[in-house]
């Protein structure tokens, strides 16, 4: 009994070692000037520092802030905070500004090479150089491209395949972040965008034939990746369910549904689908068509291949649930003009992402590629593709198809055109697995929908 009593004891003091070892510290220095780096690449200088100003490939460039939380979700360092907003906040005094906050999952962090951060600065990157030929194009002057990179300690264990029994822990913890200072920061920088939404245009360059004579062109996109997603959603939740509420009555709608920002984008979300329930409900359930006007809010998209919630997450959920009470819902399908049976046991284990009644789409390669054979789309090629997405956006009818080149976007018969919460279930093709963010066909996919949301409306 001794022998075995130490033995455990040895396990467990090697564990407690090995996750001393996973770093829980803050990555980026507390500095108010930008470090700016002539190369796409920053130097080890820049690399540290929590604000960058960063070159693309074709001349423009774009700034990126780094935000960092501790396991108790709250924030290392508020003056860390106070400097990339102050810095924004200058910044959106002169020009509009598009505002892309992107929060890591699990096995990720904010130190300096992660590739997280790497897969974050190409797409700001490429976003810049999109709004500079957009603007060109319209005769405007081209948004500044800001990034704001939100750090978490999203692994406690660094020890391959020993890492992946920190899954639930990691939740537990992503949650805490999310109802920590997570949702400040995140007022702080909408906060930005209102206020620029409030000015009077007198002196601003105008796009051509323009008919809005006043407002602001700034706008914000939030975007969640696995226990980011989490996060997101913990802070974002009720903001976005009270909104929709606010702009719909018992008679139908008031106007167009508001989310947070401009889009909130969450990719293979780990969070159980009961949490997303009054969303999908007030979508469903809404009583007249969805404007032409209407943009999209809110973006989830799963892999099938995605085997962490997929099979993991509702093994963890069940053990966590095996004492809680639930029974069948039922909602009214305005499409279908029928009644729905929600398990709610089953939306209580399942991933959002995983769980079909709430699915709006699939998302899938219209070509058959590898990825090795994939080019990055051209700016032009990008800008053409946007002009063509918007118009069939606004046509959006239940079943429809919206063709992105490589992807194709296929709407459930079940769910009403231009349905503004967007739950997507992507082919393995285009997301091998949980933390696989990398593909172009995807990332070229979600920047479409970030220009959507930004370009087509106030």
């Amino acid at each position: 009994m001794k022998n075995t009593a130490a033995s455990i004891a040895s396990v467990v003091l090697a564990l407690l070692a090995v996750t001393a070892c996973a770093p829980h510290m803050q990555y980026r220095s507390v500095h108010p000037d930008v470090c700016v780096s002539q190369e796409p690449k920053p130097t080890l200088e820049c690399e540290t520092h929590a604000l960058q100003q960063l070159p693309s490939d074709n001349g423009s460039s774009y700034l990126l802030g780094f935000i960092e939380f501790d396991d108790q979700g709250q924030l290392w360092d508020r003056k860390q905070m106070d400097d990339v907003l102050t810095k924004l906040r200058v910044e959106a005094d002169t020009r509009d500004l598009l505002m892309v906050v992107f929060v890591h999952g699990w096995k990720h962090s904010a130190a300096p090479g992660d590739t997280n951060i790497n897969t974050f600065r190409g797409v700001l990157a490429n976003l810049s150089d999109t709004e500079a030929h957009l603007a060109k194009a319209n005769g405007t002057t081209a948004r500044q491209v800001v990034g704001i990179y939100f750090g978490w300690r999203g692994g406690s264990l660094p020890v391959k395949y020993l890492e992946n029994v920190t899954f639930w822990d990691r939740k537990n913890t992503a949650q805490k972040v999310g109802y920590g200072g997570v949702a400040e920061v995140l007022s702080q920088l909408e906060r930005i965008k209102l206020k620029n939404d409030s000015k009077v245009c007198s002196g601003r360059q105008l796009p051509k034939n323009d008919a809005t004579p006043c407002g602001s062109n700034t706008r914000l996109v939030v975007v969640g990746h696995s226990f980011g997603g989490a996060v997101m959603q913990t802070a974002l939740a009720q903001i976005l369910e009270n909104r929709f509420v606010k702009t719909t009555d018992p008679a139908g709608s008031k106007a167009d549904i508001e989310g947070f920002g401009n889009l909130v984008v969450l990719i293979n979300p780990a969070f159980e689908a009961n949490l997303f329930t009054p969303m999908s409900d007030m979508a469903a359930e809404h009583t007249l068509p969805y404007s032409p006007s209407q943009l999209p809010v809110v973006l989830v998209l799963t892999s099938e291949a995605d085997a962490a919630t997929r099979y993991a997450f509702p093994i963890g959920r069940w053990f966590s649930t095996i004492f809680e009470k639930d029974h069948d819902r039922q909602r009214r399908n305005e499409v279908t003009n029928q009644t729905e049976t929600i398990s709610e046991h089953d939306a209580n284990i399942i991933a959002v992402g995983h769980f079909t009644p709430y699915r709006t789409h699939r998302l899938y390669p219209n070509t058959e590629r590898t990825r090795e054979e994939l080019k990055a789309a051209s700016v032009a090629d990008s800008i053409e593709m946007f002009k063509r997405s918007r118009v069939d956006w606004v046509n959006d009818v239940p079943g429809s198809k919206i063709t992105f080149d490589d992807v194709v976007l296929e709407r459930t018969p079940n769910s009403a055109g231009r349905n503004p919460y967007l739950v997507i279930y992507v082919d393995r093709r285009l997301i091998h697995d949980h933390n696989d963010i990398d593909d172009l066909r995807v990332i070229e996919f979600v920047k479409q929908m970030i220009l959507i949301s930004s370009h087509s409306k106030k």
